[in-house]
């Protein structure tokens, strides 16, 4: 079987993120390959099956794909019209069924196409392989028969899934020791993972958390070894990779770290106060994709119009990570220089018949890039202004200090029993999210019957009580646990007890109120830097050799004994920036044409995976270290949650038949 020795490292100083390098390697080293002899220049059929679809959908667009020669694109399991004077490029993963049915549509005296490309998404075992080989009347008419190794989803430029929405259920749930969901999960999951430094090429450093006994005696649940198992067949893979693929590095290149949610059960519930967490928390979307209303062009009833909240929107990428007043304040300012500036904005302004024919003629010729502009920046006002109007209503301002107060030790039971009394309007999931974050920081507090009281007093559904108990099954045995005396009283004696779940980062400067927060990957992230994670606690499955002294001169050779204390050049030079913005509110090209200028020293990268779901405030976390530490911080995780999505995932942990379609807590 042929192996691409496609190296995406050749071109040393140009950065390419994750989408960019799933593009490049799915329109150039698959698509454009089969551009060959008699093949060149004839239209092709692209057949796909669900999971290579979504591969497809979440880096390149239709026109993409059309300009590479694709002229239709099928379903691999849907009825499909002969077309024999074509050739089929197949990009499929490498299952059982996957192959008969490519067999079944290339056999025989007439096949449907003319000749078939046949692209894997990860590793195929050598028994299909010889099935294929087997069968001497599809073997002419094969064309390349290739491992692509690229079977992750990018949703954002330094983030990707696995695509395993049912991880808390199907790997941390009840009963699932030794069971073919868990295994087949578990094993998908590392395939997937794996795929991903097979498209770049890098070999991590494979750590994880290691799992915790109660006492230090007892034995670790299966729960507790998700990590360990999942780390384990990672490196399986990653061992296959380096024997089998041209020019893969045979040491470490990069870090990996390996997670659970146990890790750090308040980032999925409580309120995060960015422009991106609102709009995802507090907005009916549907993904990335928000509805918003446009008045008519015929002056009828407002048009709805769907819009992509992603990277290709400028003011989008300049606000998604600060805070949601900065993000209003920012908007304002952009708006007012946006109408102080423009030309045909300003001639919008005054009086139609003030207006000479210059005036009109300026106005016609500016008018188009006003309308665009003007509809970007309209759209996040609108999206903004929804966001404070909510928080308004719902009192999400006290609600969002109690929280955090919460978490930093500041306040206690007192204080949550006084605003479930006083706070009867709050709704049933914003008190369900305030006692799941006070059952994680406070676990005695609902030992017994005592929760249970709590929750009658917060008017939970028996179906949410649920949840906060499934929470708790979570904390496996690497919660922290203490021991309580006494009953249960809803009166307090006004006695606080400090106990927090999170430091207070006072070193860190704080612009805006109800930002104090940050997710435990935060604290990980900046130890794993510094070659301090404790080793007992997080193992490694290939610990490098003892470092090598480096030069005096700064200029020592990138190695993997480098200490993690000094991260080494990358094997591809990264670069990254924050967003800067022209007057007219759009990005400015000649800024970001220059970033690589200044961050083409980018140390080793550090990739962080979380089984069970990654939220948008660790995202953020990615971001913002990857500046700090001049490292490139790449989130991966089996998806990405937010509450609503988290909150009904954990009521799945006891619940056999819940589906995750539609349903919105």
């Amino acid at each position: 079987m042929s192996m691409s020795d496609f190296d995406f490292s050749s071109n040393a100083g140009e950065y390419k993120n994750f989408r960019q390098i799933s593009r490049d390697r799915l329109l150039h080293e698959m698509l454009r390959s089969t551009k060959t002899g008699d093949s060149k220049s004839t239209w092709k059929v692209l057949i796909m099956d669900k999971v290579t679809t979504k591969v497809m959908s979440s880096s390149c667009k239709m026109a993409d794909i059309t300009d590479e020669g694709i002229s239709l694109v099928e379903d691999l399991y849907r009825r499909r019209q002969p077309l024999p004077s074509l050739d089929a490029i197949y990009f499929i993963q490498p299952s059982k069924e996957n192959v008969v049915m490519f067999l079944s549509d290339m056999s025989g005296r007439v096949p449907l196409y003319k000749k078939a490309f046949v692209f894997f998404s990860s590793p195929i075992p050598k028994d299909l392989v010889n099935h294929i080989k087997s069968d001497t009347s599809v073997l002419p008419r094969i064309g390349a028969l290739r491992e692509m190794n690229l079977e992750y989803f990018p949703v954002d430029s330094q983030a990707f899934i696995t695509d395993h929405e049912r991880a808390l259920e199907e790997l941390l749930g009840e009963n699932v020791e030794n069971t073919r969901k868990f295994d087949n999960c578990l094993n998908t999951m590392a395939t997937r993972i794996s795929t991903i430094f097979a498209s770049l090429k890098e070999l991590p450093l494979v750590r994880y958390r290691a799992a915790k006994t109660l006492d230090g005696s007892a034995v670790a649940t299966f729960r507790d070894l998700v990590p360990t198992k999942l780390a384990a067949a990672v490196w399986n893979s990653l061992e296959k990779y380096k024997s089998t693929i041209p020019n893969f590095p045979q040491t470490g290149t990069c870090e990996l770290l390996i997670l659970d949610r146990s890790i750090d059960q308040i980032a999925p519930v409580i309120h995060e106060w960015t422009y991106d967490a609102m709009c995802h928390d507090l907005l009916e979307m549907d993904g990335n994709k928000y509805v918003h209303e446009i008045p008519s062009k015929t002056g009828g009833e407002p048009e709805k119009k769907e819009v992509l909240l992603e990277d290709h929107d400028p003011v989008w990428l300049e606000l998604r990570h600060v805070h949601i007043a900065d993000a209003s304040e920012r908007l304002h300012d952009k708006m007012t220089n946006f109408v102080s500036k423009n030309k045909a904005a300003q001639l919008h302004q005054r009086d139609s018949n003030e207006l000479s024919t210059r005036d009109l003629q300026k106005m016609v010729q500016a008018l188009p890039q006003y309308s665009e502009q003007m509809e970007k920046l309209s759209l996040h006002v609108e999206i903004a202004g929804k966001i404070n109007r909510t928080i308004r209503e719902m009192g999400l301002r006290d609600l969002g200090q109690l929280e955090q107060d919460l978490v930093f030790g500041d306040v206690g039971a007192k204080e949550v029993i006084n605003f479930l009394r006083t706070k009867q309007d709050a709704t049933s999931e914003n008190k369900l999210r305030l006692l799941m974050i006070y059952a994680s920081v406070y676990p005695e507090k609902f030992e017994g019957d005592k929760g249970l009281k709590l929750m009658q007093l917060a008017r939970l559904s028996p179906e949410d009580m649920k949840v906060v108990n499934n929470m708790r099954l979570l904390e496996g045995s690497s919660a922290t646990k203490k021991k309580s005396s006494g009953g249960f009283s809803l009166k307090f004696d006004g006695q606080k007890v400090k106990n927090a779940a999170r430091k207070d980062r006072t070193t860190e400067e704080e612009t805006w109120q109800l930002s104090r927060f940050y997710p435990m990957i935060e604290e990980l992230i900046e130890k794993l830097n510094k070659g301090e994670l404790p080793k007992n606690e997080y193992l490694c499955m290939n610990e490098p050799s003892p470092p090598v002294p480096r030069s005096t001169d700064g200029a020592s050779a990138r190695t993997s004994q480098a200490p993690a204390s000094q991260p080494v050049k990358s094997r591809r030079t990264a670069t990254w920036a924050r967003s800067r913005v022209s007057d007219d509110g759009c990005s400015s090209d000649s800024v970001l044409k220059n970033v690589s200028v200044d961050f083409k020293n980018m140390g080793q990268r550090i990739f962080v995976f979380i089984i069970g779901g990654a939220t948008r405030s660790e995202l953020r976390v990615c971001h913002k270290l990857t500046a700090k530490l001049r490292r490139e911080v790449v989130l991966g995780s089996s998806s990405i949650d937010d509450p609503p999505q988290f909150i009904t995932k954990l009521k799945m942990l006891s619940e056999k038949d819940i589906s995750l379609d539609g349903i919105r807590i």
